[in-house]
């Protein structure tokens, strides 16, 4: 059975990820975009790629038009989904937003990380946190799923297994991530202007990024203790892609198989997340255009810290594909559905 499916906010990057990969989605009709900067002109104006949409343009946004959806997606900056989402919810569509306004359950933490007072704060405690591999029987049966941060996932997803094991020590877990241009969005800025940022890699958001906070509520979750996390995010000159390294110390002595059989053993059903082999490491290419997250294990013994490597593509598991993914497990599709995709390298 097809489903109609709207996007909200269409002509960014993470809006122009989910064009491509609904338009090849077996059980999809798009029923409308939303720009309204860009509204009546075709996709293909602002992307050359999406020329295969043929006629497909966007329109401006209106609540009550936007209501005719299966499933809608709204991929709108921080502080806009929040005064979109409750004038939609409990319409009949289900709801995905891929901005940062209901992945915090606290609604004191927006004013400190993000700026804003949140105005839609009863929804909070009602959106589920769309990370499949974690919450997958809450997203099956919600009807607004909050898609996880493009770094939280690759972190997240790198210390899972070990916080769930109960393996770490109580020192604050450790985790340097490399981000692609594209993560910055399709905004004009001085940091990533060509000039600033080829062949230059630059730490940013050194005490205070905004996904911290997030980061620590799942793992809070997992683990059932109070975690704290260091956290320093690189631009690095890429269109796209992740590469996250994150330093965690053990609380017992433990092998590289062992670590590597208790994360194959944590994800060993898991459609999107491979785990390497001893020795090996995953790079940004291994992932790109997929919605993959394939992660590397290594043990410092001399130090007594896992040190564990993940890779996703920032606007596929990173953003639109994930956000498939659950639209996906929402509809009772194969959850791989629309994203087959392998990664694109060299």
């Amino acid at each position: 059975m097809m489903i109609k499916v709207g996007v909200v906010g269409a002509s960014g990057y993470t809006g122009a990820e989910l064009i491509r990969i609904l338009i090849n989605h077996p059980q999809v009709e798009i029923s409308y975009l939303t720009a309204n900067k860009y509204a009546n002109r075709k996709v293909s104006d602002l992307y050359s790629n999406l020329a295969v949409c043929g006629e497909l343009s966007f329109i401006s946004y209106d609540k009550d038009t936007v209501k005719d959806a299966d499933v809608i997606f709204i991929a709108v900056p921080h502080g806009e989904s929040m005064k979109i989402v409750p004038d939609i919810v409990g319409h009949g569509s289900k709801i995905i937003d891929l901005s940062g306004d209901f992945r915090l359950k606290d609604k004191d933490s927006y004013p400190k990380w993000y700026g804003f007072n949140h105005i839609a704060a009863s929804l909070l405690g009602k959106s589920v946190y769309g990370m499949p591999e974690l919450y997958r029987e809450k997203i099956k049966g919600a009807n607004l799923v909050s898609n996880p941060g493009c770094y939280p996932t690759s972190s997240i997803l790198a210390v899972a297994p070990l916080m769930k094991k109960d393996m770490l020590t109580d020192e604050p877990i450790v985790i340097n991530s490399c981000s692609g241009l594209s993560g910055a969005g399709r905004g004009l800025s001085l940091s990533t202007h060509f000039v600033e940022c080829n062949e230059n890699v630059e730490a940013y958001s050194l005490f205070g990024h905004k996904h911290i906070p997030e980061m620590e509520q799942e793992m809070n979750a997992i683990s059932g203790k109070d975690k704290m996390v260091t956290f320093v995010p690189h631009l690095v000159p890429l269109n796209r892609g992740i590469l996250t390294t994150a330093y965690c110390g053990l609380s017992e002595d433990a092998n590289l198989s062992e670590i590597i059989d208790l994360y194959q053993n944590f994800y060993g059903n898991e459609l999107f997340v491979k785990i390497l082999e001893a020795g090996k490491l995953p790079g940004t290419k291994d992932v790109m255009g997929s919605n993959y997250c394939y992660i590397g294990c290594g043990i410092d013994k001399r130090t007594g810290k896992a040190i564990i490597v993940s890779a996703i593509d920032n606007l596929v598991k990173g953003a639109s594909g994930q956000a498939v993914q659950n639209m996906n497990i929402m509809c009772g599709f194969k959850e791989d559905e629309g994203l087959a995709t392998i990664g694109l390298a060299p």
